[in-house]
């Protein structure tokens, strides 16, 4: 009984936070501090419950690093005139006739680029939002379009924070990683393309009288070289040299962009990259180019550390060991991704971020696959194919609540992100499809 009173009690704080817009650490750490408590009632000694967090949230270290570098080079990109570029570029060659497609392919160029699902809508997804205002067209057929999108390169992206998190949990190779996602995955994005065509057909966007390309060419140098940072970290990455270099390249090289091209100093380099990157308070770009910098990484980080010592110390205390029991019953490939899939929701809901739905996850799963004799990549790839992109779903979870917020859109997008769930859905389907092939030939 104490167990589902925390459980209730946490969600409950979780859900109150994501919603009120606070950060979510304060209700980690109070449902960190309860769980102990009842944990310390139940007889565990306060050493071992200490030691189980710090084992779990040592997982996390090795993540930290990254997580801090992608919130440079998010800086850096912005001060070189990289990510300015793109969104000018993107908007410049959009067809109204074809807005809604075209703004799931150009945000889904865009994330793959800068690796973030949040980067992504707050900057190419904010943009096409603000060209669409003046339509007619249902804006959360716009938005889910855009989320979706935003979703394609956090799920795949190099400098994706759960791309890199699911390799460090698992002790994958990350390439190997984005391989298997390629072959799972080009399924659900044609299909999803096709019919965000039809949408856009169906639905010709009127595009609003704005001067969003005039301020950014006026602001920013858009010399063709301010794309070399993309380009390093893209060619790197296809020449399968580890991440951490190739996002150093880039941030070298936009570093150099950013002081002879766009005329910053060293001092205001180094400051957007700890704190992240700003314009003066006057320009009416300030809230579309905006963000990175280190210090909003950490707490991320600070986040990730926290949930992965919830994570140590469920696993320490087998607490959750009747989900496990639920999981053993799977008797097949098929019914092992379903179970996967479901369990990804829930800690999804509970958890209301993304993180939590991928270290929980993974906790509560891995042994069975294990017991299966499935390699750990199998693993990484269900966890990128359920956790990373049904947790938008979840409308409570911030990982489509902060982008549906920053469109200015509801939970109405969900029925319109067909990248999200086509995904498990095909390669659960396609699980089945290979179980009935099998029982056939074993029955021949």
């Amino acid at each position: 009984m104490d167990l589902l009173f925390f459980l209730a009690l946490s969600f409950g704080m979780l859900l109150f936070s994501t919603l009120k817009g606070y950060f979510i650490i304060y209700p980690l750490l109070a449902s960190l501090a309860i769980f102990t408590a009842i944990l310390l009632n139940r007889g565990f000694p306060i050493i071992s419950l200490i030691a189980m967090a710090v084992s779990g949230s040592k997982k996390s270290f090795s993540v930290i690093n990254i997580l801090l570098l992608i919130g440079v080079v998010m800086s850096v990109w912005m001060a070189a005139g990289t990510v300015p570029v793109l969104v000018y570029w993107g908007i410049k060659l959009i067809s109204p006739q074809y807005f809604i497609f075209s703004a799931f392919i150009l945000t889904s160029v865009i994330s793959l680029l800068i690796g973030t699902s949040f980067g992504a809508a707050s900057t190419i997804g904010l943009a096409l939002t603000i060209a669409a205002s003046s339509s007619a067209v249902n804006p959360n057929i716009i938005g889910g379009a855009i989320i979706a999108g935003a979703y394609f390169g956090d799920r795949c992206s190099p400098m994706s924070s759960s791309a890199n998190l699911i390799a460090v949990i698992t002790k994958t190779d990350i390439y190997t990683n984005f391989k298997n996602m390629v072959r799972t995955s080009w399924l659900p994005l044609i299909v999803s393309s096709i019919m965000y065509l039809i949408l856009s057909l169906a639905n010709p966007v009127e595009l609003a009288n704005n001067n969003l390309t005039f301020e950014i060419s006026k602001t920013f140098n858009l010399n063709s070289i301010t794309l070399l940072p993309a380009l390093i970290i893209l060619i790197l990455c296809v020449m399968k040299i580890e991440v951490k270099i190739a996002m150093t390249a880039s941030v070298i090289v936009g570093s150099a962009i950013a002081i002879f091209v766009q005329g910053y100093s060293p001092i205001e380099l180094i400051q957007f990259a700890l704190t992240g990157f700003k314009l003066e308070s006057t320009s009416s770009l300030k809230d579309l180019v905006a963000g990175g910098g280190m210090l909003s990484m950490a707490k991320v980080s600070t986040v990730v550390i926290v949930s992965t010592a919830f994570v140590g110390i469920f696993a320490g205390t087998r607490t959750l060991e009747f989900i496990k029991e639920y999981l053993n019953k799977a008797r097949s490939r098929s019914d092992l991704f379903l179970g996967t899939t479901i369990i990804s929701l829930l800690t999804a809901a509970f958890g209301c971020t993304q993180t939590i739905a991928i270290i929980l996850t993974h906790q509560l799963v891995e042994e069975k696959y294990s017991q299966e004799r499935l390699k750990s990549d199998r693993l990484a790839l269900d966890l990128e194919n359920t956790a990373v992109i049904l947790s938008p779903l979840i409308p409570w979870n911030i990982a489509g609540l902060v982008p549906a917020t920053v469109l200015n859109v509801d939970s109405g997008f969900i029925p319109y992100a067909f990248y999200l769930y086509l995904i498990p859905i095909f390669n659960w389907r396609q699980l089945i499809f290979f179980k009935a092939v099998k029982e056939s030939i074993d029955n021949t």
